[in-house]
């Protein structure tokens, strides 16, 4: 069995088959799946899915592009609904300086507020850190008691034995696929396996030869076919080893 740690299924792009597509996913392997906020309101529809199925949890928080969203009352929901079972992680949070659509100051203060949510509450994050690596590590810092995942992980070897030496843990997405993703690979054949997870952080990030199509939980073996060939083991051994890891992460 397969365990998606990163799956947008609440996304506009599965509004016509979502509810097929979904009750379709164990019979593909999928044993479990995250399903992480990425706004307020994106965090209310995947508590509402995570109720739904029970083979489905969620996480709730502002992605930097809704980082403006961040504000006292935000956090006392998100608060709020971390109470409810299903919910085990604060996130998609963290730094995204590729567009900069949001200010520096305003992502980083939004990041600080979640991060401080989930010392307070003893929960697991999940980041999303691209381009921004210098200040998101100075920002992990401040928060020595916070771990979790830094999903669709883009930072160097070196970064990610940092990460793991502190108690993270690296997400790989269909990159891993991608003939181009020679660092991406490089980290996944030299960090220890007990630290890796996969998702697919659909409807993006289509593995091969998958690119350019909706992306869904049920493309992610291929993914663990491509981690098997990097670490010389066998399919099922990566599935087990990576599902047992994610449980670990989202302690379920």
């Amino acid at each position: 069995m397969l365990f998606d740690t990163h799956a947008h299924m609440d996304d506009s792009a599965f509004d016509a088959d979502r509810e097929a597509l979904l009750a379709a996913l164990p019979e593909k392997g999928i044993g479990l799946l995250m399903n992480p906020g990425c706004s307020l309101a994106s965090s209310r529809n995947a508590v509402a899915l995570a109720e739904s199925y029970d083979y489905i949890y969620a996480a709730v928080g502002s992605h930097p592009d809704a980082a403006r969203e961040v504000c006292p009352e935000v956090i006392a929901e998100y608060r709020a609904l971390c109470k409810l079972p299903r919910v085990k992680a604060i996130g998609e949070i963290g730094l995204d300086y590729h567009y900069e659509d949001v200010p520096r100051d305003i992502q980083q203060a939004a990041f600080r507020s979640q991060m401080a949510l989930a010392a307070e509450l003893d929960l697991p994050v999940i980041v999303h850190e691209r381009e921004a690596h210098e200040d998101g590590m100075r920002i992990v810092e401040e928060f020595p008691g916070v771990t979790g995942v830094f999903h669709c992980y883009s930072g160097s070897l070196d970064m990610a034995k940092w990460l793991i030496a502190r108690g993270w843990y690296i997400g790989f997405t269909g990159v891993l696929t991608f003939k181009n993703a020679r660092k991406a690979l490089e980290v996944a054949g030299n960090i220890p396996l007990d630290r890796i997870v996969l998702e697919t952080d659909c409807p993006y990030m289509s593995p091969e030869p998958f690119r350019g199509k909706r992306n869904d939980p049920g493309k992610l073996y291929r993914m663990a076919e491509r981690l098997a060939e990097l670490r010389g083991m066998t399919v099922e051994e990566v599935q087990e080893r990576t599902f047992e890891n994610g449980r670990r992460l989202y302690r379920i």
